[in-house]
C-alpha cells in the first residue's frame, strides 16, 4: 500500500521505502547540518536545539492539540517507524552463530517433515473400489425400495423330487471301464455303479435334509438376488466373553455343507477340547450366488468382486462392523477381495489356499535356484519338499487336474446342461474332484480313495445340493465370468492385502505356495502353518486341524 504522508528527511525516506511508503524528501539545516524531520525519526534522537529549530520552521510534529484535530487516520505514520526501528534493533545484534542456532534446526525439521510425508504417502494402502451392482431380473427398484429383510429359510423335499431322482438313477447306462485304469481316466465306472446302487437303495435324502436343517438357514436379497446363508451362534457364552464373527466361504464343487463338521469346533471349542474358551466364534456360511440355495445372477460378468461386495453387505446387514474371514478355493479369492476392498472391516483373513502369480523372470530364476539352494531364495526345507520336482508337481499334476477349468472358463453351458439332466453324470463329475484333490495318490486306487476320508452319505449330500437346486450350470459359469476378465487371476495381486493374514498350507493341496511368495500379495502374514495332512477340502476332511489353526491365528491377532 502506498501513501503520501508529508515531507521527510533522506534518512526516513530510505527507511520508509522499505516499508512500502511513498514519501516526499526534504532537508532542513539546523545548526548548519542536514536535519531530521521529527515526524518518523525516533524522538529520543532529537536534541532540544533541533526540536526548537523544527518548531520555528513549522516542520516539527503537530502539537497534541493539532494531532487531535488531525484525527486517528494520521496516527499510524508515527507508530510504524517506531515499530520498524524496534524490529531492526532486534535483528542487528544477531551474529552468525546465533543465526545457525535457529536456521539449522529449522531446516532439519523441514526436511524431516517432508521425508515423513513422503514415507506416509508412499505407504498409502490401495484398495479395490467397492462399486455397486444389480444382478436381478429386470430393472433395479428405486433406492430405498429394495427388500432388506432377513428371512428364515428351511430346506424341504418332496415325494415327487425323490421319485424323479430314483427314476433317473434306474435308467443309468453303464460304461465298461478300462482294466487297471483306477482313476487315471476320471471316475472309475465300476466304482460308479456301486455309488449309484447305494444312492438309489440306501441313501436317505429326507434324513440328510434334517441334518442340513440342524443349523439356522436364512435368505436375504442383495443387489437383486436372494442370498442363502447359515448363521450359527454359540449355545452358551460366559459373562464377559467376546464372541467373534467369522465368515466362511466355500468353493467349487463344494457348498456350505463343507463346514458342518467344523462349525461346532468353532462355536464351542472348549467343549471339543480345542482351548479354554478364550476364542469363540459365531459362524456365517453363505452360498456363493449361483451355488446351492443362493440365486444365480441374471446378468453377465458376475465375478468374485461382485461376490465380495455382496458378502460385505451381508455382514453389514447382520450388524457386524468388523469380522474375520476364512476361505479356500473360490472362497479364498472372494475373501481376499473382501480384504482388499474394505480392509477396515476385516480384523483378520485366514486361508487354506493362496492364489499368487508364478509368472515372471524373477520367479523363474528363483524356482531354478531353489531346487539346489532353497535357502538362497527364501524356501524352507518343507517348501522344497512340497515344491519339487517342479515339472511334476507344478505342471503335469496341475494340467491333469485342471481340464474341467478350461471347459468351465470358456463354454460352461455345453457340459453343464448335460450334467444338470443326469444325476449320475453330475455325481461322477463332482465326486471325482473329492478323490485326487484330497490326495493325489488316490489316482491309483479303484475307488478313488473316496471312502477313506468321507462317507458316501456326505459326498452324496453335497451332490444333492447341486441336483435339487439345478445349480451346476450357474456354478460352472462362475469360472467364465472370472477368467474372461483375468485369465491368470493375478490382476488384483497388484493391490496388497495388509490385514493380518493366516495361511494353512495343506500338503495335498493342488499347488503349494511358499510363504516368501505369498508375501508378495499378503503383506502382513501373522501365521503360516505347514499342516501335517489334508488336501483341498480342508474343513470337510480335516475339520479339527483347520479349527486349531484358525483359533491360533485369531488368538495372535487379538494380542496385536
Amino acid at each position: 500500500m502506498e501513501s503520501a504522508v508529508g515531507h521527510c528527511c533522506s534518512r526516513c525516506l530510505q527507511r520508509s521505502a522499505s516499508a512500502g511508503l511513498r514519501l516526499q524528501p526534504h532537508t532542513r539545516a539546523i545548526g548548519g547540518t542536514e536535519g531530521r524531520c521529527g515526524l518518523c525519526c525516533p524522538r529520543e534522537n532529537v536534541t532540544a536545539e533541533e526540536r526548537a529549530g523544527e518548531q520555528k520552521l513549522g516542520l516539527c510534529p503537530p502539537s497534541p492539540g493539532a494531532a487531535a484535530r488531525q484525527g486517528a487516520a494520521d496516527m499510524w505514520p508515527e507508530i510504524l517507524p517506531d515499530a520498524w526501528e524496534n524490529i531492526m534493533s532486534q535483528i542487528r545484534p544477531f551474529d552468525y552463530s546465533q543465526k545457525n542456532a535457529i536456521l539449522i534446526p529449522a531446516a532439519a525439521l523441514g526436511v524431516g517433515g517432508m521425508l515423513l510425508y513422503w514415507l506416509r504417502s508412499g505407504r498409502k494402502i490401495k484398495t479395490i473400489d467397492m462399486g455397486d451392482g444389480w444382478w436381478g431380473a429386470g430393472e433395479r427398484p428405486p433406492k430405498g425400495k429394495e427388500d432388506t429383510s432377513i428371512r428364515p429359510f428351511k430346506i424341504e423335499t418332496s415325494d415327487k423330487e425323490i421319485e424323479d431322482l430314483h427314476q433317473r438313477l434306474d435308467r443309468f447306462r453303464f460304461t465298461p471301464h478300462v482294466e487297471g485304469a483306477a482313476f487315471h481316466y476320471g471316475f472309475n465306472s465300476s466304482y460308479l455303479r456301486k455309488v449309484v446302487a447305494y444312492w438309489r437303495n440306501q441313501f436317505d435324502w429326507r434324513k440328510q435334509v434334517e441334518v442340513l436343517n440342524k443349523y439356522p438357514h436364512f435368505h436375504t436379497t442383495i443387489e437383486g438376488i436372494d442370498i442363502h446363508f447359515i448363521h450359527v451362534k454359540p449355545s452358551y457364552v460366559p459373562h464377559g466373553q467376546a464372541v467373534r464373527p467369522l465368515l466362511m466361504v466355500h468353493g467349487w464343487p463344494g457348498s456350505f455343507y463343507e463346514f458342518y463338521k467344523i462349525i461346532p469346533l468353532l462355536t464351542e471349542p472348549a467343549k471339543h477340547g480345542l482351548n479354554e474358551g478364550d476364542v469363540v466364534f459365531e459362524v456365517i456360511c453363505p452360498s456363493i450366488p449361483g451355488y446351492g440355495f443362493s440365486e444365480a445372477s441374471h446378468q453377465k460378468e458376475f465375478d468374485s468382486i461382485a461376490t465380495a461386495r455382496i458378502f460385505h453387505k451381508l455382514m453389514n446387514r447382520l450388524g457386524f462392523k468388523e469380522y474375520y474371514l476364512q476361505g479356500g478355493d473360490w472362497g479364498s479369492r472372494i475373501t481376499t477381495n473382501m480384504a482388499q476392498m474394505l480392509p477396515q472391516s476385516v480384523k483378520g483373513l485366514h486361508l487354506n489356499l493362496v492364489f499368487v502369480s508364478t509368472q515372471g523372470l524373477g520367479k523363474m530364476i528363483r524356482t531354478m535356484l531353489g531346487a539346489y539352494v532353497p535357502w538362497l531364495v527364501g524356501f524352507t526345507r518343507e517348501d522344497a519338499r512340497r515344491f519339487y520336482p517342479f515339472m511334476q508337481k507344478n505342471v503335469y499334476d496341475v494340467l491333469r487336474e485342471s481340464g474341467y477349468l478350461h471347459i468351465q472358463a470358456t463354454k460352461p453351458d455345453t457340459a453343464g446342461c448335460g450334467l444338470n439332466d443326469s444325476p449320475v453324470g453330475l455325481a461322477a463329475y463332482i465326486m471325482e474332484k473329492f478323490s485326487t484333490w484330497t490326495d493325489k495318490s488316490f489316482l491309483h486306487r479303484d475307488d478313488g480313495g473316496l471312502e477313506s476320508k468321507y462317507s458316501l452319505d456326505e459326498l452324496l449330500t453335497n451332490v444333492m445340493i447341486y441336483w435339487v437346486t439345478s445349480s451346476i450350470v450357474s456354478s460352472m459359469r462362475y469360472y467364465k465370468e472370472n477368467f474372461s476378465k483375468d485369465p491368470t487371476l493375478s490382476v488384483h495381486d497388484r493391490v496388497g492385502v495388509y490385514v493380518p493374514t493366516g495361511i494353512a498350507a495343506f500338503p495335498q493341496e493342488i499347488v503349494h505356495v511358499p510363504r516368501i511368495w505369498a508375501k508378495n500379495v499378503y503383506k502382513n502374514i501373522i501365521t503360516y502353518t505347514y499342516m501335517p495332512r489334508g488336501g483341498h477340502f480342508a474343513a470337510f476332511e480335516e475339520p479339527k486341524l483347520l479349527a486349531q489353526d484358525i483359533i491360533q491365528f485369531v488368538r495372535k491377532v487379538e494380542q496385536l
